[in-house]
């Protein structure tokens, strides 16, 4: 039987299988909606079950925030992902996918940047948080 941490590992070499797929078929120079639409496709295809754009409310001494914050894809509840199609993945963008984690208590994210050659030694960057040391 395989531990949450391996079920996590071999949950991102799925989505990164995903991702390279629409970068195969897309190149880099699109806008980042464009990949969105096409990555939950080729999630659906592949039956890796997610939800996109999620809403992140923020709880304050006991009331609800709106932040507008919005998490571009949960995968299988445990994996945060998060797209962009920039020139430079910048430390902001670190911060969003690491503050959406922690506001959706996940172990893990990964940042997917299309734009670029090639997406899985340039484009992808996983992170864990304190969470991830919790898993068996």
């Amino acid at each position: 039987m395989m531990t949450q941490r391996e079920y996590l590992k071999d949950l991102v070499y799925q989505v990164n299988g995903a991702a390279i797929e629409v970068h195969k078929a897309l190149g880099p120079g699109l806008l980042e909606n464009i990949y969105h639409r096409c990555f939950a496709h080729e999630l659906s295809l592949r039956e890796i079950n997610f939800k996109s754009e999620v809403n992140l409310p923020i709880y304050y001494k006991g009331a609800e925030i709106d932040a507008s914050l919005r998490c571009d894809f949960i995968i299988e509840d445990m994996l945060v992902v998060e797209l962009k199609a920039v020139e430079t993945v910048l430390p902001i963008h670190k911060a969003q996918l690491l503050t959406y984690m922690k506001l959706l208590r996940k172990p893990m994210g990964l940042m997917l940047n299309f734009n670029c050659t090639h997406i899985y030694s340039e484009g992808q960057k996983t992170y864990v948080n304190e969470l991830f040391e919790e898993l068996f």
